[in-house]
């Protein structure tokens, strides 16, 4: 292994420890963690009802159906939005307080260092999503118990196999998330706001879940991120739609390429320590 990988190892490491120690982001994680406990006793006191995600109905047969609800609603709002304020702080947050520059002197290129940051941002990412979905899994089992889960194809899965599926639409999840993860580190290299680069990555978010309900530009949406969001759905078929789910795929891959290459473009040509 070269001095180079050495350090680069370094940094991952240092800065996984910085976002997994930071206070607001463990609070954050916690507030994350506190909505499938609060929904899967909601549900268990007052039963489904005709409202919400339509997972919740399933939750009286298996409890790992309060996974499925849970990263339904989380991927609304909560997760890309912890993502993003978590990707305003890469190289905003660094620039803004001046520390940027010291980490540039380290033997590390800039593409490189960018890379590190956005691999910190996808491993934090996939910690969320794992500690969002094994909250709602214990907690949907402790509450509903662990039968079989009904497929939309009408089957029925053991709890082991079911447990597979589940595992599955959380890298799902992971995957999209990674595109905004993409998103919100090519706008922290925008701005040396943190706040400001968070805020700018959310509301194009927002403006994309606002065109996907719009039915009059319709012709828009399969351009739109969110679009793709929960066609973690064909994993619920007995066959896995496996062409539904790989063609789900190709929108959060292409916008993590685009604005990955957009954020390298804007790191290693511009001023980011002025």
């Amino acid at each position: 292994m070269s001095a180079a990988d050495g350090v680069t190892g370094g940094l991952l490491a240092s800065e996984l420890r910085l976002i997994v120690t930071r206070r607001r982001n463990i609070v954050g994680l916690t507030v994350l963690c506190v909505l499938p406990i609060v929904l899967g006793v909601v549900m268990r006191v007052y039963g489904p009802t005709g409202d919400g995600p339509p997972f919740l109905a399933g939750l009286t047969g298996n409890g790992l159906f309060l996974v499925l609800a849970t990263l339904a609603v989380e991927m609304t709002v909560f997760l890309p939005m912890a993502v993003c304020i978590l990707a305003g702080d890469t190289v905003a947050g660094e620039a803004g307080l001046g520390t940027l520059r010291y980490l540039l002197v380290v033997p590390v290129s800039r593409r490189r260092l960018l890379a590190v940051k956005f691999a910190a941002l996808l491993i934090a990412a996939a910690i969320g999503v794992v500690a969002v979905a094994t909250t709602a899994g214990v907690t949907g089992v402790a509450l509903f118990g662990a039968g079989d889960l009904v497929t939309l194809s009408g089957g029925a899965l053991g709890f082991w196999p079911a447990l597979g599926r589940v595992a599955l639409i959380a890298g799902y999840v992971t995957a999209c998330l990674a595109a905004v993860a993409a998103i919100g580190l090519f706008a922290s290299t925008l701005t040396e706001q943190p706040v400001g680069a968070a805020v700018g990555a959310f509301g194009w978010l927002v403006v994309d879940q606002v065109l996907g309900g719009i039915g009059a530009v319709d012709w828009l949406h399969p351009f739109l991120l969110s679009t793709y969001w929960s066609d973690w759905a064909g994993l619920l078929r007995d066959p896995v739609d496996v062409t539904g789910v790989l063609g789900g795929l190709i929108s959060p891959a292409v916008y993590t390429v685009v604005f990955a290459t957009a954020a390298w473009a804007r790191f290693t040509t511009a001023d980011v320590t002025s």
